[in-house]
């Protein structure tokens, strides 16, 4: 794991070539018929100015030469339609493009989406470096990529221009040819460097952009406004914000300057070439040396090559920076398990209902090498059946054993065994299917109430029964029963529904208490798994609302295989077996008579939580 505020290096541009494949076959797949289209109109918008050209100078040479108007006509007709063309095709390209954009965009992020949600592991949202990477590729949507979808049937375009036009230019010109292409080329080495400087520049400020953003929706958070307002935080956050962006504005500022510089040295050397060719041709034609009509051909054709060059330099220049974008896209695509399924040793692998327990074998885990480890060597049975509870200070490493059970982390030593089958052998999307999980961090969904539960399991998200169960397990039906709309309130101020948006007073704020016994009730929704664990499923509730839950929850965990951590020591006392962590190591374990009895670490934890509660009721 990287530390906060790296960045990721620039991305080589060798796989260039292979990236502009990979970016066809997303265009062609989000709409065949559409790229198809596209093409056809870019060939034939391609050959229009040459055609133009050719027609212009016949018809300006039989004036010259005195031709009837009969002879003319077919040229003008010709004239006519490459104008219609001219002026009709950009509308449908326009049109055929920004439908290609959209489906190219929603079938990006369902595949980028789809790559994120593989990630079975916590790992990689807590590396900044890959945060990085996934802000960069949720910005190569289909509206980045156009200089490489349309954009290059526009490079084409402008391709089939600029040959055709040279053609007629080496006809007149064959030097002036040479020199147009020559200028050419600094222009399109110039533009390559400004993509990948550009590139380069949101690379390295993309640390101060998400911190630009952090800052920003803390202002307007509401979980953090409280505190916000309570400690006048709010320009201490406004300042760091506007100086995130500050430093953003600068790096962009720092490009600009360098684009402008560039830009105007090569308007100069364009000037200089249509200049000195307007000259040679008008100095030639005195002489003879070319007609009327050659010389319009040739201003044309001039100045033709040169803005077909300029698109063609401005194209691939685009394209470039678009393919590096199109790289960190690839990049977050492309990651490879990072909770990699081992083959099962055994040949089996498969989790099964859970029948004689899970057991935790000289398990070490750090969050990464610089750090001192969390858990050192624990050895720990849950047997199936019972119900476990495990007890300790602070830091002492309890939601950490939380989150190796249900595998979003490996042990970096030791086996975590499954009735004898080591979870790694196991997909982590199977073995969680057969655990209920109450994070002490749970989350509050903007959603409605029985959404709010109901995602606890979705195949019962439709089911109203279910949901109701669940909510009355964990006390908090008659709550939700007596909001306006009962389960179907927006449990959220920070949307409305459809019918309620006339509403100033639509969606219900939730106290704290509320919101842990509705996460409560997500758990309990996944009925009939093997393994319970509740992380502190109390602590935001009152003395009366904590002892109806944990009654509830007794009679709930009876007979069921559970895992319970709690710091309310008078919570666990009932357990089969209660489990001492300290320091990432088990100091004592056995039921409530036996600890109390040894007189060690539990025995004072309960004494102190006892004492403390006697002297409250003295006073």
């Amino acid at each position: 794991m990287t530390t906060a505020g790296s960045t990721a290096p620039p991305r080589r541009s060798r796989h260039l070539p292979r990236r502009l494949a990979s970016v066809w076959v997303l265009g062609f797949k989000a709409g065949p018929w559409l790229a198809v289209g596209q093409l056809a109109i870019a060939v034939i918008l391609g050959l229009l100015p040459a055609a133009v050209a050719w027609q212009t100078k016949f018809i300006i040479d039989g004036l010259a030469a005195g031709e009837a108007a009969p002879a003319l006509l077919g040229w003008s007709v010709g004239l006519a339609a490459a104008g219609l063309a001219t002026a009709g095709a950009p509308q449908v390209t326009a049109y055929l493009g920004g439908e290609q954009r959209r489906r190219l965009d929603r079938l990006m992020q369902d595949r980028l989406y789809t790559a994120v949600n593989s990630f079975q592991g916590l790992s990689r949202f807590e590396d900044p470096r890959f945060l990085d990477t996934l802000r960069m590729a949720s910005q190569a949507s289909g509206g980045a990529l156009v200089p490489v979808t349309t954009g290059l049937l526009d490079i084409g375009r402008a391709v089939i221009t600029a040959l055709s036009l040279m053609a007629t230019l080496y006809v007149l010109s064959p030097a002036m040819t040479g020199i147009v292409l020559a200028a050419a080329v600094p222009a399109l080495v110039a533009q390559m460097l400004l993509s990948k400087r550009r590139v380069n520049m949101m690379v390295s400020m993309s640390p101060a952009v998400r911190r630009q953003i952090f800052y920003g929706r803390l202002i307007t958070d509401l979980q953090a406004v409280k505190e916000i307002r309570l400690f006048g935080l709010g320009d201490f956050f406004k300042t760091r914000m506007l100086a995130e962006l500050r430093d953003v504005q600068d790096g962009e500022r720092r490009i600009d300057r360098r684009v402008l510089r560039v830009q105007f040295l090569l308007a100069a050397l364009s000037a200089a070439v249509t200049g000195g060719g307007l000259i040679w041709a008008v100095r030639t034609a005195a002489h003879g040396g070319l007609s009327p009509g050659d010389v319009t051909a040739f201003v044309a054709a001039v100045a033709g090559v040169q803005t077909s060059l300029g698109g063609l330099v401005a194209g691939i220049a685009s394209g470039y920076q678009a393919l590096l974008m199109f790289d960190y896209y690839a990049e977050a695509t492309s990651q490879p398990p990072d909770l990699p399924q081992a083959p099962a040793r055994d040949g089996s692998g498969a989790v099964v209902a859970l029948r004689r327990g899970i057991e935790l074998r000289d398990v070490w885990f750090r969050y990464d090498a610089a750090h001192s480890w969390v858990l050192q060597g624990v050895d720990l049975t849950i047997p199936y059946g019972q119900s476990v509870a495990l007890v300790g200070l602070n830091g002492a490493g309890k939601s950490t054993l939380v989150k190796l059970l249900c595998r979003f982390y490996d042990p970096d030593r030791g086996v975590i065994y499954w009735d004898g089958v080591d979870i790694r052998d196991v997909a982590p999307a199977e073995l969680r299917s057969r655990i209920g999980v109450l994070f002490q961090d749970f989350m509050a969904y903007d959603l409605t109430g029985a959404e709010n539960i109901g995602l606890g399991d979705l195949d019962g998200i439709s089911d109203r029964s279910r949901i109701e169960r669940a909510a009355r397990a964990a006390d908090v039906h008659d709550a939700i029963a007596a909001m306006l709309r009962g389960y179907d309130t927006l449990l959220s101020r920070l949307f409305f529904k459809e019918s309620d948006k006339d509403n100033p007073e639509t969606g219900v704020m939730l106290s704290g208490g509320q919101w842990q016994r509705l996460a409560l009730a997500r758990t309990l929704m996944r009925e009939g798994r093997d393994l319970l664990i509740l992380d502190e499923p109390s602590s935001g509730l009152d003395a009366e609302a904590e002892h109806q839950i944990h009654q509830r929850l007794r009679e709930h965990r009876h007979g069921r295989t559970s895992l319970l951590i709690s710091h309310r020591l008078g919570a666990v006392r009932d357990a089969d077996l209660i489990v001492v962590l300290a320091g990432g190591r088990i100091v004592e374990q056995g039921d409530h008579a036996e600890l109390m009895s040894v007189g060690g670490a539990y025995a004072r934890m309960f004494t102190l939580q006892a004492t403390g509660y006697r002297q409250s009721e003295k006073v």
